[in-house]
């Protein structure tokens, strides 16, 4: 019965957190942090990811349906927050104020494709940022937890040892819930790594190819105006062959 008693109580996280050591349980309090943080921060980029991209999906839909692109840029306001149709309000606006003057030379129609390509390459650097953020956290608690894990394993076992030479009595009772203690905190730095480092592979891949959508909308809103303008241009997609 001694012997299922202690194997029972090798498996109780509780009791295994209680009798480690101090030293033992800090590591294990400041990996679960690390751990609650980065599924923090899983959960809110998950929600995030999939809202942007069911809206870009929404907007592009609206741009293909044959509508022009003014009443598109209308309906989405004048001071959108998504990076689609601000980067359209953007490139629509500096083209108005271009129209507002006149005909304009082709040194002029060149510095207007050029003040529109830096806008929207703004408004695509603040947004990569964004989508970014946080991401950091997840690499940082993905490559440091299992350290920090084996950190508390290695001062347990130090402990266990110790504690085991001094009481002279090396039986699987005195042994293994000392040694099961000190891998608890390996287990915990485990747990906390895994998720993170999945996420952050994943949202890594996706912030990437949110960014390449970005940069190829802008191409052919550009390619759209310089086809406007009757500069030389390459059109890419399907944005670009219509007018603005």
């Amino acid at each position: 019965m001694t012997v299922l008693a202690t194997a029972h109580s090798l498996m109780d996280p509780v009791y295994l957190f209680m009798t480690a050591d101090w030293v033992v349980k800090g590591v294990m309090i400041g990996l679960a942090v690390m751990s609650l943080w980065s599924w923090a921060i899983i959960l809110d980029k998950g929600v995030r990811f999939t809202s942007m991209n069911k809206r870009a999906d929404e907007f592009e839909k609206a741009v293909e349906s044959g509508r022009s692109l003014e009443d598109v840029a209308a309906q989405a306001g004048p001071n959108p927050e998504d990076p689609l149709p601000r980067m359209l309000t953007a490139a629509l606006t500096d083209w108005r104020e271009a129209r507002s003057r006149g005909g304009l030379t082709d040194s002029q129609a060149n510095l207007l494709i050029a003040r529109i390509d830096r806008t929207l390459d703004s408004i695509i650097a603040r947004e990569s940022r964004r989508i970014e953020e946080g991401l950091g956290l997840l690499s940082v608690v993905a490559t440091s937890s299992p350290f920090i894990g084996l950190f508390g394993t290695v001062w347990g076992i130090m402990n266990a040892f110790s504690a085991i030479a001094s009481a002279g009595n090396t039986n699987l009772t005195t042994v293994a819930p000392a040694i099961a203690e000190a891998l608890f905190a390996t287990a915990i730095g485990l747990f906390a790594a895994i998720p993170a480092y999945i996420a952050y592979n994943k949202f890594s891949i996706d912030a990437g190819k949110f960014t390449g959508r970005l940069e190829s909308f802008a191409d052919d809103l550009q390619a759209a105006v310089a086809r406007r303008l009757g500069a030389p241009a390459a059109p890419r997609a399907d944005y670009a062959s219509r007018e603005v």
